[in-house]
């Protein structure tokens, strides 16, 4: 994979993950389930991949981690079992109210 398919892919991630969880806005989704969602288009996707590109998504502002009631410690809880929800900021990004160069394919 060239690196513009590289970067073209890891933007249709992203795309998908904001949409995703636009889905259930304002609800929240579980790593684990966000990842089984994204398989069925992109078969190649790997766990790693998805969390940096949640992580990048949560530095933006564009999704948030919810800490859900049962998690005793939020930082010891792995990745998969975490909870993820859309921001408004996400929103009007997904409804491409709001233009963002690094999301755009």
């Amino acid at each position: 994979m060239s690196q513009t398919e590289g970067v073209s892919q890891i933007k249709r991630v992203r795309n998908e993950i904001l949409m995703a969880l636009k889905m259930l806005y304002p609800a929240a989704l579980q790593g684990e389930q966000l990842l089984r969602t994204l398989l069925a288009v992109f078969p190649q996707l790997e766990w790693e991949d998805l969390k940096k590109d949640l992580a990048y998504l949560c530095e933006k502002g564009y999704a948030q981690r919810v800490i859900a009631e049962t998690e005793r410690d939020a930082r010891t809880t792995s990745w998969r079992k975490r909870w993820f929800r859309l921001t408004s900021s996400g929103v009007e990004v997904a409804d491409h109210c709001v233009e963002d160069k690094a999301l755009e394919v």
